[in-house]
């Protein structure tokens, strides 16, 4: 005897729908985002051959209903076209390629025009890296910044890196595996080495690894070290205490070497907490005013 007829998806109501989607593990989607999936009149993807491998694990049939690939080489292009869905009344669910869709994500824009023209915009909450690997990095939780990727250029990585230092927040960044190196080389430096952090890699998946320690000892261990898969690095808060003169003036000779007296004070203040005339006058007394 057969069984009962396998049930139709629910409707969907018209607006965008914004899908988080799993980092690794395929069994982190929520039932909502199945449902949105399954219900959605249109379905757009930053890659639409992850979304259709990860319907496929779901066992959700895509029919006969269009998929969009949106991202950040053709949005231009595909926005005009999802937006025209929805101005006939239709429901779109766009899913990131994994993750949380905004975060270091070509949806921006499609959400803010979508917003723009008046239609619902609404999300369905989900697997996220940044919150992943701040839950178990062991950092405070309590206030926390996430930054995105860094500059890949030396000199716009450290200046990026020194107006990060003085927030007082546990600091997210995305990072490149080729280029973890060179961050946390520059971290260490700008930073200060004895500041904690955690360097985690792909998180849900096989091979997931989350390392703990000061800046210093993880630019160490990453120095040589092939790195494969995503990289999330996070950085604590700077510390309350004041160096002593004999730091900042080490720090001072140190950034002297590299660029101008007032760049070098400007820096080293922002990373010591310390009044900027007081620092300037201190670079001028180790013979820096040459420089000028």
């Amino acid at each position: 005897m057969s069984g009962p007829p396998p049930k139709s998806p629910a409707k969907v109501p018209p607006g965008l729908h914004f899908i988080a989607t799993p980092i690794g593990a395929a069994r982190d989607i929520t039932l909502r985002a199945l449902d949105i999936l399954a219900g959605a009149d249109v379905l757009a993807a930053e890659d639409t051959r992850t979304l259709r491998h990860l319907m496929d694990i779901h066992g959700v049939a895509l029919g006969s209903r269009p998929l969009v690939a949106y991202h950040d080489h053709n949005g231009e292009a595909a926005r005009p076209r999802l937006l025209a869905y929805l101005a006939e009344g239709k429901s779109v669910a766009y899913a990131s390629e994994a993750g949380t869709p905004l975060v270091a994500d070509p949806g921006f824009q499609l959400g803010r025009a979508a917003i723009a023209a008046g239609h619902p915009v609404l999300a369905a909450p989900g697997p996220s890296a940044v919150l992943a690997a701040l839950t178990v990095s062991g950092l405070p939780s309590d206030r926390f910044l996430f930054a995105g990727f860094a500059p890949p250029a030396a000199k716009a990585r450290r200046d990026w890196l020194a107006d990060l230092s003085p927030v007082q927040a546990t600091l997210i960044c995305y990072e490149s595996p080729n280029r973890l190196a060179d961050f946390l080389a520059t971290a260490t430096e700008v930073m200060g080495g004895d500041r904690r952090a955690v360097v985690c890699r792909e998180l849900t998946k096989k091979f997931e690894e989350v390392i703990r320690g000061p800046l210093t000892d993880l630019a160490d261990r990453f120095r040589d070290r092939p790195v494969k898969g995503e990289i999330v690095v996070l950085i604590d808060r700077p510390g309350e205490r004041r160096s002593d003169d004999d730091t900042i003036r080490a720090a001072l000779a140190d950034a002297l070497g590299r660029m101008k007296v007032k760049e070098a004070a400007s820096l080293i203040a922002e990373l010591h907490g310390l009044p900027r005339r007081e620092v300037y006058q201190m670079a001028l007394d180790l013979g820096g005013a040459q420089d000028q």
